[in-house]
């Protein structure tokens, strides 16, 4: 809306150890278990209007062939090297195991059927052989320990590289904070090999090898960028080895470390750029809690169209909510209703209504010629237009969306200080100017909302006759005798949430 070209990629993750444990409760291969989620994904983001460029899968040709260029590339350059680590083994089976595929007793609380790396009832981490009782989560027995080669990533050597560009990048300065422990504790290098069967992508040379998921997950945003590129007629390379592009990445605060670490380093030692800014996020929360199906709070996006149904009051409470900091969001019923009753529908979805009604039921539709903004009541309003962009811009969603509502505010209470149901009756020149000021204020409103809810201010607009969806058309007046269509209503107050 300002004018950039902006190219929106994401994948499905597709490989990894969950995936395949998840595939064998739902009695089905992995393939078939990423393939069919793959397509609700998609499903859920058309639902919800992300409007992605191309929403590929990291179980592709281009991220097997990008993630083997970037191992071979940071191998050549000494950046790779094997050695022999002790593991569990599953004779009956006759597989190494995995931290997921080892059950057994926490080693901090006692608590029982545990996974080999975190405890889910204490939250304590720890690595396979902590366990106690530990046996195999596929048929039980217990597991022996035995010597297998992989591969690592000289993360250590980049200790320095990471340094400087941790200093150097606009960061939020909460993570910054997180890393530089990280950095100050000293970095060990990174094991990226896997003994089969894995579902993943296979070390070239190797027989029975496959790169771990965090080596090829991330360069998903590479290989969908080239699957976009395929399509378009671009170069991929030109983004993600010039300097014509900016690029950034959208995280939650959960994969930090492999984000701010692991993936630069790769990026480094490979020969690609580094990411421009990393905009990380925190969790969602229901009711003050962690998400939990005992508890009944455990919410999918297809729970949420089935119960509440509009998917933009979800947009525009996390949008209300969505600031430029890692603080988590939560969704109470209580909240939600009165960020969409009270903020969205009552002030601003209300304010333009109130004004495209009144100018067409007694105005014909048609406004008469104004300045516009230049009077008392509106000096604040071309400071505002800005702010809310800056906001946008700065990742500051909540911060933007707040200025709305501030503009929102200041029309409503225009509005009702003119009374134009009584000034039609006694100065209908004056309600027409009136009217008329105040549906260039609706159209800038609409306009700044539209990338939070496009399908109702998508709908307003047309209803304005407004054809071009620009934010330089923000603060610009309309022209005397612009007419709009007959209105309609745009949004409904809820009248109860059963969502949980």
């Amino acid at each position: 809306m300002v004018g950039k070209r902006v190219i929106y990629v994401c994948a499905t993750d597709a490989h990894g150890t969950p995936i395949e444990i998840n595939a064998r409760k739902a009695g089905k291969d992995p393939l078939s278990f990423v393939m069919e989620n793959h397509e609700k994904f998609k499903k859920v983001l058309d639902e919800f209007m992300i409007s992605v460029d191309n929403y590929h899968i990291t179980h592709s040709d281009e991220n097997e062939k990008i993630a083997v260029e970037m191992f071979e590339n940071a191998r050549e350059k000494g950046y790779i090297y094997t050695k022999e680590v002790e593991l569990l083994y599953c004779e009956k089976c006759e597989r190494f195991l995995p931290d997921r595929y080892v059950k057994g007793t926490c080693p901090k609380c006692g608590a029982e059927d545990q996974y080999g790396d975190v405890c889910e009832k204490c939250g304590a981490t720890y690595t396979p052989f902590n366990l106690k009782n530990p046996r195999c989560a596929i048929c039980g027995s217990m597991p022996v320990v035995k010597k297998s080669k992989h591969y690592f990533f000289k993360l250590s050597a980049f200790e320095e590289k990471l340094k400087h560009w941790m200093e150097e990048a606009p960061l939020q300065e909460e993570v910054k904070n997180y890393i530089k422990e990280w950095l100050e504790k000293g970095l060990e290098d990174w094991c990226i090999s896997r003994d089969g069967p894995y579902f993943g992508f296979k070390i070239p040379e190797e027989e029975n090898k496959y790169f771990y998921v965090w080596w090829d997950a991330p360069i998903g945003y590479i290989a969908s960028t080239a699957n976009y590129c395929k399509k378009a007629g671009c170069d991929w390379k030109k983004i993600w080895k010039g300097e014509s592009h900016s690029i950034v990445h959208v995280i939650g605060k959960d994969i930090i470390y492999f984000h701010y670490l692991f993936w630069p380093a790769m990026l480094m030692a490979s020969g690609f750029r580094l990411p421009d800014y990393l905009h990380t996020h925190g969790f969602l929360t229901v009711e003050g809690e962690k998400m939990s199906k005992s508890r009944g709070t455990f919410i999918t996006a297809k729970d949420y169209l089935e119960k509440v149904g509009n998917p933009e009051y979800l947009r525009f409470y996390f949008a209300y909510h969505t600031s430029n900091n890692i603080t988590d969001i939560d969704l109470s019923r209580e909240a939600f209703m009165a960020a969409i009753n009270n903020v969205l529908v009552g002030n601003m979805i209300n304010f333009v209504y109130r004004v495209l009604s009144f100018l067409h039921k007694n105005f014909e539709g048609k406004t008469i010629g104004v300045e516009t903004y230049e009077q008392e009541e509106f000096r604040e309003v071309m400071g505002l237009i800005e702010k809310a962009r800056e906001s946008y811009e700065k990742w500051n969603i909540k911060g933007a969306v707040e200025t709305i509502d501030k503009l929102a505010s200041i029309g409503n209470s225009y509005f009702q200080q003119h009374e134009p149901w009584k000034l039609v009756k006694e100065d209908k020149k004056m309600a027409h100017k009136v009217l008329s000021h105040s549906l260039n204020l609706a159209k800038d409103i609409c306009l700044m909302l539209y990338p939070v809810i496009p399908h109702t201010c998508g709908k307003a607009l047309d209803i304005m006759n407004i054809n071009e969806i620009s934010w330089k058309l923000c603060g610009r007046k309309l022209e005397e005798g612009h007419e709009i269509k007959r209105p309609e209503i745009l949004l409904r107050k809820i009248e109860k949430v059963e969502l949980f």
